[in-house]
């Protein structure tokens, strides 16, 4: 077994599958999936395939949004669709390690240190498959949107994901 599995922040999103009864597997990335273009690359699929679990805190709570790799996220239509008010802006790295339990870069949707508001971007829904991070920046596994909202417990929304500029698609962080 490749060492990146057992690892304590990939082992606590294995065993929160495993709880789930999902049959998704972390998949070991040869490169880095730091960014979703890199994790598309590896993986040889679109860029919206990825799925970027992005930390924004609404006032001072932190909140998460999921968004398909090519679009990046609304902060404003991100607090409107989790019903919450106060001013928007991105979690930095300490508040993501104490929001989630995880570093930038490897931040699941799930299995966090306490559950946050999340939202799931209706983009995702494309693709029959997309992919997420699992607790390290070399690890990811592949689900479906449904299971994605069944095991994050999110709504998926229309609106929150919007058409990035560039061609990066931005980095699993946040960009």
């Amino acid at each position: 077994m490749n060492p990146l599995l057992e690892r304590p922040a990939v082992r606590r999103v294995r065993d929160a599958l495993a709880r789930a009864g999902s049959g998704a597997e972390v998949i070991v990335l040869g490169e880095t999936a730091r960014s979703a273009a890199d994790a598309a690359a590896s993986l040889g699929v679109a860029l919206g395939a990825i799925v970027k679990s992005l930390v924004f805190t609404v006032g001072v709570e932190p909140v998460m949004a999921l968004i398909s790799g090519d679009r990046r996220c609304d902060p404003k239509a991100l607090a409107a669709a989790l019903g919450l008010d106060g001013k928007v802006g991105r979690a930095d790295a300490d508040v993501v390690r104490e929001a989630t339990g995880y570093t930038i870069g490897g931040v699941p949707p799930f299995a966090h240190a306490r559950p946050l508001p999340t939202a799931i971007d209706a983009g995702l829904a494309r693709f029959d498959v997309v992919y997420a991070a699992a607790g390290h920046p070399h690890c990811v596994f592949g689900t479906t949107v449904d299971e994605l909202a069944r095991l994050t417990g999110a709504p998926v929304v229309e609106g929150i994901g919007v058409a990035a500029t560039g061609s990066g698609g931005g980095s699993l962080r946040g960009d």
